[in-house]
């Protein structure tokens, strides 16, 4: 792994997880719908044996999404248990983790819940810094680029402090996606992301990874697996499969899309705090512009209250209000309404697959109609 590593990420997307061709075989076998399957009434198991703990069209998802990210990957029914399987697979009484305090919300509810009860210490460190010592820490998790607020840390930089002071490191790659860059080039121990966002992209299915190069960890993140069963059925896994496919078109233009509006914004007096890291006037581009291999194409901005946020999507013909992000179709989210720590006109915006002058048109007539008489 990586696998084609001489070929461009179109390429690499089309090609990734499918099996050697077979003449009269399709280019992705449909889904295999079986929880058992026939044993060897001698030997027992061989490869496939029971749909929780192995299944063929969940393994070939996990082949594409490790050709992408560059190492052994495990697959999860929603990115939330991805997540909680690194956690509680990696984590003991007495630890103490580091996560990120502008990071998804539901995992510091997670840490001040779950993590709590069981024993484990919990520092939150804004992704932008400043950065503590971490002496002491078990793990230290990572979300660039943050969600919802947009911000970037160095990966590279805070994997040597951490490893230095004897932590390993996760990288939350989910508003990246593998396309948009590798943390375990730049040092991290293990990816975890949630591929219900832009890696499937086409908002139908719940779908998380975990990604390492240390057979141990795996085994352990596995073993979680096994035992609590947290694993995606074999539709979910087929739909993720083919959507990758056309991971590299839809980020293209997702990002130019993301470039356009954000210029966009920035030229308004009626928009604050436009945030896309692809900005050069963006507090995160500098560490984006030569960690990131592409923006992804998500804005942040806000339009000053809860009612104008709600006027604006109520007079947008082209921006659909949803949480989630990454889609093919344009999305917004006021995440104050979801308890995230968030003004109350702050809105993550998702660019979709539009023509770029549909949807530049579009969220200036409903920015006109939205303000205030």
């Amino acid at each position: 792994m990586p696998a084609f590593p001489a070929f461009s990420d179109g390429t690499r997307s089309v090609h990734a997880g499918l099996p050697t061709p077979e003449v009269g075989e399709p280019f992705l076998p449909g889904p295999v719908f079986a929880a058992p399957y026939h044993l060897d009434p001698v030997t027992g198991p061989g490869v496939n044996g029971y749909a929780r703990t192995e299944h063929p069209t969940r393994l070939a998802l996990e082949k594409a999404i490790g050709a992408l990210e560059g190492a052994p990957t495990l697959v999860f029914s929603s990115g939330q248990a991805a997540i909680t399987a690194l956690l509680l697979a990696v984590l003991r009484t007495g630890d103490t983790v580091a996560i990120p305090a502008d990071g998804y919300f539901t995992v510091r509810a997670f840490a001040d819940g779950f993590l709590a009860d069981l024993g484990v210490k919990t520092l939150l460190v804004p992704t932008a810094g400043p950065y503590p010592d971490f002496a002491g820490v078990r793990l230290v998790l990572l979300e660039t680029p943050a969600n919802p607020g947009l911000d970037v840390c160095d990966v590279r930089a805070l994997s040597a402090a951490a490893h230095a002071a004897g932590a390993l490191v996760a990288v939350d790659n989910t508003t990246a996606t593998p396309l948009g860059q590798n943390p375990l080039a730049l040092g991290a121990d293990l990816v975890v992301a949630s591929g219900t966002k832009a890696l499937t992209g086409h908002s139908d299915v719940l779908l998380g990874y975990v990604s390492t190069t240390d057979p141990a960890l795996l085994t352990r993140v596995e073993t979680w697996r096994k035992q609590t069963g947290a694993v995606p059925g074999a539709f979910d896994a087929w739909l993720a499969h083919r959507s990758i496919a056309t991971l590299d078109l839809r980020l293209r233009q997702q990002t130019a899309n993301a470039a356009a509006v954000a210029e966009l914004l920035l030229a308004r007096t009626d928009v604050t705090g436009v945030r896309w890291p692809g900005l050069p006037s963006d507090p995160s581009y500098a560490v984006a512009s030569t960690q990131m291999r592409r923006i992804p194409g998500i804005v942040s901005f806000d339009l000053g209250s809860a009612e104008r946020v709600g006027r604006f999507l109520s007079a947008a013909e082209l921006v659909f209000a949803a949480t989630s992000f990454g889609g093919v179709h344009t999305t917004a989210d006021r995440r104050a309404q979801w308890g995230d720590d968030t003004s109350p006109g702050f809105l993550r915006f998702s660019c979709g697959i539009e023509d770029t002058a549909d949807l530049l048109a579009d969220i200036t007539a409903a920015l006109d109609a939205s303000a205030l008489p």
